[in-house]
């Protein structure tokens, strides 16, 4: 995420010739550290803030970057804090501690647990959720789809192993007592990644196979039983909310106002990871369709890998956003990157774009 060059304001200047509209900013002063704020009136902000602290004497610019959304605003500030204060920025960018159910792969006996960190062991991470308190609940209620261990231990697997309740309940497969084999287990857990990766379609294929395979066969108390655990999984998924999936399968498009009333601001997310925005006309009485001016753009984006604490940034920014009560713009989620559903993202800036303009008359004004 490059923010675009920033606009410079010399110390010297007339803060009146400042816009008032939202944009992060950063007062450079001639001598020790920059401060870098976020504001929605910027010319009010630092009229202020020179006011308040004298600062006339003391700086030797301004430099501000212009946003038309909350989101572009924390994506711009995260970058910037990061480039100019990378022992501090921690302190100026407080991202929420969102949290991932947690497949941990890396145990002879994989479980799951709740973590708010990604690591590098292997391991599926699904999410994100809101909060631990959020991804309880889907914890407790997927597992009733599989017999993988509820226990945290190391075990030692031994006949002699107490065991536990659910193993009792045959809700565990109870590798502790050596019940099941270890290949026998590691099958299970294999069920349960493909259960995370693909977000329950695993398990809703199969339910709705046997289905229609047995309303086939007339055995229509079957296909009963078979739509009810249909019916299951997919309120167990939906309860995750729209947002949670395998974080490497966790692809979207964030439609934003732009600060031009004939753009719209396209925030790509691939895998786990902010892209580059790119700025999308909808100027009218551009010839071109715009999904193929769309699909000529996605084919330009670039999708670098990104480091693991970078993507565990990226994630806190998309759930800091998506789970506000400010939330602006829309959310088109991208199932497979390879298949954008195209028609979704066009009715999407259709109705960013609407809103943007509905907006900016009722101010009197189009945005800026």
């Amino acid at each position: 995420m490059v923010p675009p060059g920033a606009i410079v304001f010399p110390a010297d200047g007339d803060i009146n010739s400042l816009p008032d509209q939202p944009a992060v900013y950063m007062i450079v002063p001639c001598e020790g550290d920059p401060y870098l704020g976020r504001t929605n009136v910027l010319r009010r902000r630092i009229r202020r803030m020179f006011e308040k602290w004298n600062l006339a004497g003391h700086t030797d610019r301004v430099e501000y970057w212009p946003t038309a959304s909350k989101l572009e605003q924390w994506l711009y500030s995260y970058t910037l804090a990061r480039r100019h204060f990378p022992q501090t920025w921690t302190r100026m960018v407080k991202l929420p501690r969102v949290a991932y159910v947690k497949l941990i792969l890396h145990n002879q006996f994989p479980r799951t647990q709740i973590t708010t960190r990604l690591s590098g062991h292997p391991a599926v991470f699904y999410g994100p959720f809101p909060s631990r308190g959020a991804a309880d609940p889907f914890e407790a209620q997927f597992l009733e789809l599989f017999q993988l261990r509820r226990c945290q231990e190391d075990l030692a697997p031994s006949p002699d192993h107490p065991g536990c309740i659910y193993g009792e309940m045959r809700m565990c497969l109870r590798p502790c007592q050596e019940a099941v084999s270890a290949d026998e287990y590691a099958s299970e857990a294999a069920r349960v990644a493909e259960f995370l990766e693909r977000r329950g379609a695993s398990l809703l294929d199969v339910a709705a196979a046997a289905r229609e395979q047995s309303s086939a066969d007339l055995d229509f108390e079957e296909a009963k039983r078979q739509h009810q655990r249909y019916q299951k999984v997919e309120a167990i998924i939906r309860s995750g909310g729209d947002l949670a999936r395998s974080i490497d399968a966790l692809h979207g498009v964030a439609v934003l106002p732009a600060a031009r009333p004939d753009e719209v601001m396209l925030w790509f997310f691939h895998s786990g990871g902010w892209l580059d925005p790119c700025a999308f006309s909808i100027a009218p009485g551009i010839p071109e369709p715009m999904d193929k001016r769309l699909r000529a753009l996605v084919a330009g984006v670039n999708t670098p890998a990104l480091s693991l604490a970078a993507r565990q940034d990226h994630l806190a920014l998309l759930a800091k956003w998506y789970f506000s009560s400010w939330r602006d713009g829309e959310w088109v989620v991208i199932d497979r990157w390879d298949s954008i559903p195209y028609r979704r993202l066009v009715n999407a800036i259709s109705r960013v774009s609407t809103a943007g303009k509905r907006q900016g008359s009722q101010a009197g004004e189009l945005p800026q």
